[in-house]
């Protein structure tokens, strides 16, 4: 009797760093016609990332298995997006790959927030370095130019970071976030 294929979910932010969570049977993935955004609402102080449809643009991500659905553990992580399939578009090498879920925030699902919440540095080093590790330099700068909302401010809390999975990086992958973050033309602010 064939077994059922644990579904995966594809994540293309922190998720994508994956000294930030314990799903070991990963791989790296692409979908195509979705763009990351910086999303502000009033359910957090700082902003969002978040996913959206968006035609003529892909993103790189991992996609990692949630053995036996036990979606429990992920959901409370990703509190305040829904957990949507993704029908189509998505391109991966994994053998054994059953249904894929992104998490997501829709524009109006929370409301507007009331001005712009800052992006928490010690968060956005975590995606990078992410990023660094499973796709080098290259979809490094792929992050930065498949990402948009860059409008608001970065809240520089490296010394004492508050994103809760924080990672230590080294000097490069620092330098690589802070000239991409320059060249984006983005304002730091101190915690």
């Amino acid at each position: 009797m064939a077994s059922a294929l644990d579904p995966f979910f594809f994540g293309y932010g922190s998720l994508v760093n994956t000294a930030t969570h314990i799903y070991d049977r990963h791989h790296p993935a692409r979908l195509d016609g979705w763009r990351r955004v910086w999303r502000h609402t009033p359910i957090r102080d700082m902003a969002f990332l978040t996913a959206e449809p968006c035609e003529g643009v892909w993103i790189d991500g991992l996609i990692a298995a949630v053995p036996g659905a036990d979606w429990v553990a992920l959901d409370e992580r990703e509190t305040g997006y829904d957990r949507v399939p993704v029908m189509a578009g998505i391109t991966h090498r994994a053998p054994d790959a059953g249904d894929i879920a992104v998490y997501t925030i829709p524009q109006d699902k929370h409301g507007p927030a009331d001005g712009q919440r800052p992006i928490l540095l010690s968060y956005l080093d975590v995606v990078v370095q992410g990023y660094l590790q499973v796709f080098g330099d290259e979809g490094g700068r792929h992050f930065f130019d498949t990402t948009v909302g860059w409008d608001g401010p970065v809240l520089n809390d490296r010394a004492a970071p508050l994103y809760p999975r924080a990672q230590r990086l080294d000097a490069r992958e620092t330098g690589f976030v802070d000239h991409h973050l320059k060249d984006l033309g983005v304002e730091i602010i101190r915690a």
